[in-house]
């Protein structure tokens, strides 16, 4: 069944996301489904007894006009939206991403974090997945990102608590950030990617660019690092390192 983790916002998984598009429910209007496959098929070929109606209302391809500014290869997926269940009454936007660790969902996020708002406007939203890890990551980005009021997010009921203490899971929580393009505010990273460092031990490589008076060894003294270090992410120019010295988060933001 699903989770009510805050006002009009319920954490499920397949089960749960399937009983209420076959069926409806009186709190759900609207459906997020971060699966492998963004057709309803997925729910049949996992338990052939499923037939949920849809209409198919659009499609949002990278690339596309319109289309949310991302790094993805053009003509990849980014969402399909469409009415779904009884008497076609949901709203169900399938979003294709495999259920795993390393997947990269920095380029689905904003589109995900403004359906949930559009949808607790106007009824329920229900965010599921298939194992917890891609609705777990979504809870975690929508609770410190800028959509977020001064609600506190619930541990994600479908996987093991890190805490019995709630109090303590907000705590350990309540500092963590995002970071944004300060061009076109896409989301580059979250507090997961970035990198722990000794301040002032690699920033070497910026010498030739912060040359100034005194020792250079007073720099590895300074109480406050003025630089963040993030593990490699998809996003990212490949190619030749030293061809720039910029990186752009799409090929939009240049």
């Amino acid at each position: 069944m699903p989770y009510l983790v805050r006002d009009r916002l319920f954490f499920g998984d397949i089960t749960a996301a399937a009983e209420v598009l076959k069926n409806g429910s009186p709190e759900i209007t609207h459906v997020l489904s971060l699966l492998s496959s963004a057709s309803i098929s997925f729910f049949s070929d996992w338990r052939s007894e499923i037939s949920i109606p849809t209409e198919e209302i659009r499609k949002v391809f990278a690339g596309a006009d319109g289309s949310p500014r991302k790094s993805l290869a053009p003509g990849k997926l980014v969402y399909s939206l469409e009415r779904a269940g009884p008497e076609l009454k949901l709203v169900r936007m399938a979003v294709p991403l495999r259920d795993t660790e390393d997947e990269n969902l920095l380029d689905y996020l904003d589109v995900c974090l403004d359906f949930i708002d559009q949808g607790r406007k106007e009824g329920g939203v229900l965010v599921h997945c298939f194992a917890g890890v891609s609705r777990r990551y979504i809870g975690h980005s929508y609770k410190q990102g800028e959509k977020i009021d001064s609600y506190i997010f619930a541990a994600d009921p479908g996987l093991p608590l890190e805490s019995n203490s709630s109090e303590e899971v907000r705590k350990g929580n309540q500092h963590t950030s995002a970071y944004r393009c300060k061009k076109c505010r896409r989301i580059v990273a979250s507090q997961e990617n970035v990198v722990s460092h000794v301040p002032g031990e690699n920033e070497t490589c910026f010498d030739w660019q912060k040359r100034k008076s005194g020792n250079w060894s007073n720099r590895f003294q300074e109480q406050e690092c003025s630089s963040l270090f993030v593990e490699p992410l998809k996003w990212m120019t490949s190619g030749n390192p030293f061809a720039s010295l910029e990186l752009h988060c799409s090929e939009f933001c240049t």
